[in-house]
């Protein structure tokens, strides 16, 4: 088994008004603990929580590991529907409402980071908690060198050649240009994986042409400019071997937040949840205790 397979849990379908996706659940469904929500990034699937996952679900916290449309999909997401960060963001705030997970702690990463900062843009209270490992924000969106890479996969002529490419060689998959810049010792066959979707299946890689082509580094930079309106408990995961988005910029990204923490995790990279699973679970798990205040609770009450 690779060392980041997640162990078996539910996986569902659900039909939401932006799109339709899947999702895996793991932790006992009358857990004492509010729900953990987890929202990964481009060109990877829930796999990237698994390990954080387990050790939550271990410790009794019941977690929701959606497949979002960003890539390394199963289900297309189509034309019909709104292909954009925003409509990621509208997606992940419908599938938390959908399961009434209003309370929970949504984890993010990566682009995943800019798709939540959105969805609190749009609803600041659409969750109790908020926990950021490495990831988008300001007009970094994305970061060096893979502005270049989204440039390629955002044409169409140019997108399936370099699916196939990429899921076929693990050189180019582990290239400072692929995940070998964001993951200590990659699992080959973990990273061919995230790329069987697109290179099998046209509906997926439109999906990825249409959302790479509406990422807009300047509509970010205006959304991060607003996060201290959000007045949930925020914590920052942050890998300190990170070359793409550094600790300078993660220590500014938590500045913009009315009430965050920032933890720096050594020996990871951007996938601070594969590299150091338990820092993140840990982080999780202590975030979940802080009550929530919201503007009907008097001072000191829980929300």
């Amino acid at each position: 088994m690779s060392n980041h397979t997640l162990s078996p849990g539910d996986t569902t379908r659900i039909d939401l008004p932006s799109g339709s996706i899947e999702y895996t659940t793991l932790g006992p469904a009358d857990s004492a603990h509010p729900p953990v929500v987890f929202v990964h990034g481009f060109l990877v699937d829930h796999r990237l929580w698994s390990r954080v996952a387990e050790l939550l679900a271990a410790a009794g916290h019941r977690c929701y590991l959606p497949d979002l449309p960003l890539g390394a999909h199963r289900l297309p997401w189509g034309a019909d529907h709104d292909r954009s960060p925003r409509g990621a963001a509208t997606l992940v705030r419908e599938f938390v409402a959908a399961l009434d997970l209003t309370d929970a702690t949504v984890v993010s990463n990566d682009t995943g980071g800019a798709i939540t900062q959105y969805a609190v843009d749009a609803d600041p209270e659409f969750a109790g908690r908020l926990v950021f490992t490495n990831c988008d924000g300001f007009d970094l969106f994305p970061p060096q060198p893979f502005r270049f890479l989204f440039a390629l996969l955002g044409n169409r002529a140019a997108v399936r050649p370099l699916i196939a490419a990429t899921a076929h060689s693990r050189l180019i998959r582990h290239s400072p240009l692929g995940v070998g810049l964001l993951l200590n010792s990659p699992d080959p066959e973990f990273t061919r994986s995230f790329f069987e979707p697109a290179r099998a299946d046209a509906r997926i890689r439109d999906d990825i042409t249409a959302f790479l082509g509406t990422i807009d580094p300047a509509d970010l930079n205006t959304v991060t400019g607003r996060m201290g309106r959000v007045r949930r408990p925020v914590a920052f995961v942050w890998g300190a071997d990170d070359r793409c988005f550094t600790t300078t910029h993660g220590r500014r990204l938590a500045a913009t937040f009315a009430d965050a923490t920032f933890t720096l995790v050594p020996s990871a990279r951007t996938f601070v949840s594969l590299d150091q699973p338990a820092a993140v679970a840990d982080a999780v798990a202590d975030i979940a205790r802080r009550r929530v205040f919201t503007p009907t609770s008097g001072p000191g009450e829980d929300s």
